[in-house]
């Protein structure tokens, strides 16, 4: 059972985080898989391109994979929560490495069918194991106090955050010695590597199923509308999971729209190559946040501090629209990126604390598909409107719905706090 602890004077180290029994073993072997999803879907993308050579079925195919992916994220996250990581998680990665290796066969040469292609593609995204919920959920084992806890969730987003920036430049680099196919094998590869050694890991030597009797988290942020979620029962039911949700999508949204107002914003400037220093601020951003997020001792509780980051990544993305030049969007990019991870932090301890034990997987896999969708969402409103609107007015259209879910959220912590 999952309890508060009061803010210590001096919060625990991150090395504290990592010295914690079997947890740096366990943690790499699932940065290892997750390096995967930072390199397969663009080495994938260019490797269909170049077997095709249609930008258009390169598009749709990869459209499919990745609303496969994160439509059905819940779906095999209830399958990790019901029988277990260590049952559930290897014919899910093996069966995603063998469809990824496929791929990388079909695509190795011009002249791939693209149905086939397709189909291979909805399969491989209905099989993608999901590595970064099943370890925030160990986290949550293996640290049992709140404060280091939140350590570990930081140091988890930031980790994440330096893969998915990390794997495109490792598919910049395998593409110059040789075909896109081989970055999808080499992802094939890594995600079976490190899901076979996160489930060898003695930290799930006893992560079975938790009966679904466990009694639920019993910390205050776990408010009323908390149901047990064993047999079907609706997760989204706890109201703090529903919040933290609104919360991802929101900051989901806000990235998703950012990448191409980026571009817009630069070659309206007569810059077009600074969208990667713009992008590489917001990324140093968000890990420069979350790592100081971890590291202050907090006093307000989860649900309270959930808003706040989301409300600051929405007035950074109406000021950012406001920018006279590139090089002051570059900082105010960095300083919307501080928020970013302690969103995305906050948002998954939320999760966490507001449902069974038995669904925390489950929890997390939600508010990782609120961000996915959310950040699809922001790409295809922002890419409709870019043509026909000046990016300081598309800014500020995306900052508004990032202000409105944080509203909403404080609202319902207020009137929590006045029950």
């Amino acid at each position: 059972m999952l309890r508060p602890s009061p803010a210590p004077s001096r919060a625990p180290s991150y090395a504290v985080v990592l010295r914690t029994p079997h947890a740096a073993r366990a943690f790499g072997s699932a940065l290892l898989g997750r390096l995967s999803y930072g390199m397969a879907p663009l080495a994938l993308m260019l490797a269909v391109k170049d077997a095709t050579g249609s930008y258009s079925a390169a598009g749709v195919i990869m459209a499919l994979f990745g609303a496969t992916s994160v439509c059905l994220s819940p779906v095999r996250a209830a399958s990790v929560d019901r029988y277990g990581p260590r049952r559930a998680l290897p014919p899910m990665a093996g069966a995603y490495a063998v469809l990824l290796a496929a791929l990388a066969y079909t695509t190795w040469r011009q002249g791939a069918s693209s149905p086939l292609l397709g189909t291979l593609a909805v399969a491989a995204g209905a099989c993608t194991p999901p590595l970064g919920p099943v370890m925030r959920t160990l986290w949550s084992r293996l640290v049992p106090d709140r404060e280091l806890l939140r350590r570990a969730y930081s140091l988890d987003g930031v980790a994440e955050e330096l893969l998915f920036v990390t794997g495109p430049l490792l598919v910049g680099v395998v593409i110059r010695y040789t075909v896109p196919a081989a970055g999808v094998a080499i992802g094939a590869a890594l995600v079976l590597g490190g899901t076979l050694a996160l489930v060898s890991s003695p930290a799930l030597r006893d992560t079975g199923t938790v009966p679904s009797s466990a009694p639920p988290s019993a910390s205050p942020q776990a408010g009323t509308g908390t149901r047990k979620t064993s047999r079907g029962r609706l997760l989204l039911g706890a109201v703090g999971l529903r919040h933290a949700a609104l919360v991802a999508a929101s900051v989901g949204l806000c990235l998703g729209a950012l990448d191409l107002l980026v571009v817009a914003f630069t070659e309206e400037h007569h810059r077009g190559g600074a969208v990667a220093w713009v992008l590489a601020a917001l990324s140093a951003g968000s890990a420069v946040g979350g790592l100081a997020y971890g590291a202050v001792p907090w006093r307000a509780s989860n649900r309270v501090r959930l808003p706040v980051p989301a409300a600051g990544l929405g007035a950074a993305m109406a000021v950012a629209g406001l920018s006279p030049d590139v090089y002051v969007l570059v900082a105010v990019v960095a300083v919307a990126g501080v928020f970013v991870a302690p969103a995305l932090t906050t948002a998954y301890l939320v999760a966490d604390e507001s449902v069974d034990p038995a669904a925390r997987t489950q929890a997390g896999a939600w508010v990782n598909t609120a961000v996915n969708a959310g950040s699809s969402g922001g790409t295809a409103v922002v890419g409709l409107l870019v043509d026909r609107v000046p990016p300081a007015v598309c800014f500020a259209m995306v900052a508004v719905p990032a202000l409105m879910c944080a509203a909403v959220v404080a609202r319902g912590a207020a009137g929590r706090a006045r029950r």
